[in-house]
C-alpha cells in the first residue's frame, strides 16, 4: 500500500461523503493507523465499506521498540503478568520456560468460551480495528507480525466467526476476542466471500499464512474491551443519523399538524444555552422553511409538549451523543492493556486499562437517549392519529374510518417498540457479577450494554419509519396545500417505497421497507439535498 493517502472523516460529515471516500479506494486512499486519530466515521468506513488500512511508520517503530523491551526482560528472567505467569486468580503461578512457549495458545483456547449466534462481520471488523489502533501506541509488547496478519485479514475480507455472548467487559472482551485470535493460528472459523468455513481454509484462500503465538502475543491480542468499542462506534454513528432522521420526521409532523413554530425561535434556545437544543431548533427551522402547511390559520397558542419541547429533548440527545463520542474516541485512540509496557523507562506496570466501564456508561447513555426520543416520536404519532388532537385530520388518517382502521395499528406497533426499549434501557453497567475466584471482583458488563443498545436502535428505526409513514399520509390528506421543500423531498422518498393508504391493507411490509430505507439514509439525504447538511 505504498504511497497510499491518509484520509480522516470529520465529525458530522454526511454518509454520502464517507461512501465517496470508500469508492475512491480504487485510487489508493487508505486509512492509516497511528494510534491517535481514529474517528467513529473511520471505523464505519473500514468495518462496513472495507476501506483498506495500513500502519503508520511511527506506529511500526513503537511496536518494535516495545517488543524489544519485552524480549530483553524475558531473557533477564523478570516475572511479568500474563507473560510468564498465569492470569486472573492464577497470576501468582510462575510458569517454567517450557510452559511459557505453549501458554499463549492454551490461554486463547481457554478464553474462547462464548456462546450464541455470531456477531455481524462489521462488528468483528470494528473490534479488530479498535484493537489494532491500541497496539499502535507501542505499550502492548505484541510482535508486529501479529498486528500485520490482522491487517491482512481486514484488507482481504477474512472475518473471524465470533459468538456474541460471553464477555463481562473486564480484562477485556475476552471470550469473543479469543475466538477472533485463534483464527490467526488457522483455528476456529471465518467468513470469507459470503461463506463460513474453517479458518485455515479461509486464510489459505485469501493467501494469508497462519502464525504461531509467542510470549505475550495472545494476551495482547485479547486484553481490551475492543469489541464493545467497535460495536459502540458503529452504534453511535447510526444513532446520530437516526437522530437527524427523527428531525426530518418531526418537521413533517409539525407541518401536518399546523404547529406553532414560536417554540423553535432561536432566542428561546439561546437564553437557555444548550448547544443540542439550539442545533435541533435550527435544523427544524431549515427543514420547515417555506411550507404552505404552516401558513394556515387556527394555530394553538401553545402546542403539546411532544411538539413544543422536541428541541429540548432531541437536543439533550445530541449533547449526550457528543459526550459518548468523546468517550469512545478516547478508547479508540489510547492504550488499553495489562500489563502496560513503557520502553523509554524500561518499565512494566500492571493495572486495569481493560476495564469497560467508560464504554458501558457511554453506550447506556446512547440507548437511554434513543429510547427517550423514540418515545417522543410515538407521542407525535398519536397526535396524527387522534381526531381530537390532529387539527382536523380524519381519525387514524383514513377517510373511511369505521369501515377502515387506517394506520391505527401502526401506533400499537410503535408503542410496543417503545415499551421494549424502556425495558432494554435498564442499565447493564450496574450489573457486575464477580469472576475468576473474586480476583476480578468487579466487571463492567459493557458488552451486554453494547448488545442491548444495538437492539434499542434497531427498534427505533421502526418507530421513525412509522411516524414518517403517518406524516406522509397526513400530507396526502392535506393536499393540495404544499409542505416545505425538505419535507416534500422526504415525502417523495416515502412514497417511492410505500403507497398511499386509500383502503386498508397489510402494513408489515410497508413498515419493514420504510425502516430499511430510513436506515440506509435515503430519507435524510433527500432532506439534506434540499436544505444542506443538518447539524
Amino acid at each position: 500500500m505504498d504511497g497510499a493517502v491518509h484520509r480522516h472523516v470529520t465529525q458530522g460529515e454526511p454518509m454520502t461523503v464517507v461512501l465517496d471516500a470508500v469508492l475512491s479506494n480504487q485510487a489508493g486512499i487508505s486509512l492509516v493507523l497511528d494510534g491517535h486519530s481514529l474517528k467513529i466515521e473511520d471505523v464505519a468506513a473500514a468495518a462496513r465499506h472495507r476501506q483498506p488500512i495500513q500502519l503508520h511508520p511511527d506506529a511500526v517503530a513503537r511496536i518494535d521498540k516495545c517488543r524489544g523491551l519485552l524480549e530483553r526482560k524475558i531473557r533477564a528472567g523478570e516475572i511479568m503478568y500474563g507473560v510468564n505467569t498465569g492470569i486472573g486468580e492464577l497470576a501468582e503461578v510462575v510458569l517454567t520456560p517450557e510452559q511459557v512457549g505453549k501458554f499463549q495458545r492454551y490461554l486463547l483456547y481457554s478464553h474462547a468460551a462464548g456462546c450464541g449466534e455470531p456477531c455481524s462481520e462489521e462488528d468483528v471488523r470494528a473490534g479488530m480495528l479498535a484493537r489494532l489502533n491500541t497496539h499502535c501506541w507501542g505499550h502492548s509488547g505484541i510482535r508486529r507480525e501479529v498486528v500485520e496478519i490482522q491487517i491482512e485479514m481486514l484488507n482481504r475480507g477474512v472475518t473471524p466467526v465470533v459468538c456474541q455472548k460471553g464477555s463481562v467487559g473486564a480484562c477485556g472482551d475476552l471470550s469473543p476476542m479469543a475466538q477472533m485470535a485463534i483464527t490467526l493460528m488457522g483455528e476456529g472459523e471465518v467468513f470469507y466471500k459470503g461463506g463460513r468455513l474453517p479458518a485455515k481454509q479461509g486464510l489459505a484462500a485469501a493467501g494469508i499464512s497462519p502464525i504461531t503465538f509467542r510470549e505475550r502475543d495472545g494476551l495482547a491480542t485479547i486484553n481490551g474491551s475492543d469489541l464493545t468499542t467497535g460495536m459502540g462506534c458503529l452504534e453511535l454513528y447510526d444513532a446520530q443519523r437516526w437522530l437527524k432522521t427523527q428531525e426530518v420526521a418531526l418537521a413533517m409532523t409539525l407541518e401536518a399538524l399546523n404547529a406553532n413554530m414560536v417554540a423553535y425561535d432561536p432566542r428561546i434556545h439561546t437564553v437557555r444555552g444548550y448547544p443540542g437544543a439550539q442545533a435541533c431548533a435550527e435544523n427544524v427551522r431549515r427543514l420547515t422553511a417555506g411550507p404552505e402547511l404552516l401558513q394556515r390559520p387556527g394555530k394553538k397558542v401553545q402546542d403539546a409538549y411532544s411538539l413544543r419541547s422536541s428541541p429540548q429533548v432531541i437536543g439533550a440527545a445530541k449533547d449526550a451523543f457528543q459526550w459518548s463520542r468523546h468517550m469512545l474516541e478516547i478508547e479508540l485512540n489510547h492504550a488499553a492493556d495489562n500489563p502496560v509496557f513503557f520502553p523509554d523507562e524500561d518499565l512494566v506496570l500492571t493495572g486495569a486499562n481493560f476495564q469497560g466501564t467508560p464504554l458501558a456508561f457511554a453506550l447506556e447513555l446512547v440507548g437511554m437517549s434513543v429510547t427517550t426520543v423514540a418515545a417522543l416520536s410515538e407521542r407525535r404519532l398519536n397526535r396524527l392519529m387522534n381526531p381530537h388532537l390532529s387539527m382536523g385530520l380524519p381519525a387514524f388518517l383514513t377517510k373511511g374510518a369505521g369501515m377502515f382502521s387506517g394506520l391505527m395499528l401502526t401506533q400499537y406497533t410503535a408503542g410496543a417498540l417503545v415499551c421494549e426499549n424502556r425495558v432494554l434501557s435498564y442499565p447493564a453497567a450496574t450489573g457486575s457479577i464477580p469472576a475468576a475466584a473474586d480476583q476480578e471482583d468487579f466487571v463492567s458488563m459493557s458488552m451486554t450494554t453494547a448488545i442491548k443498545t444495538r437492539q434499542i436502535l434497531e427498534n427505533a428505526w421502526y418507530v421513525a419509519a412509522i411516524e414518517l409513514m403517518a406524516a406522509a399520509q397526513a400530507f396526502d390528506l392535506r393536499a393540495p396545500v404544499k409542505p416545505s421543500p425538505a419535507s416534500e423531498a422526504a415525502y417523495q422518498v416515502v412514497r417511492s417505497h410505500v403507497k398511499r393508504l386509500d383502503e386498508d391493507r397489510p402494513l408489515f411490509d410497508d413498515i419493514n421497507a420504510l425502516a430499511r430505507v430510513a436506515k440506509d439514509g435515503k430519507i435524510l439525504e433527500a432532506a439534506e439535498r434540499a436544505v444542506g447538511s443538518l447539524n
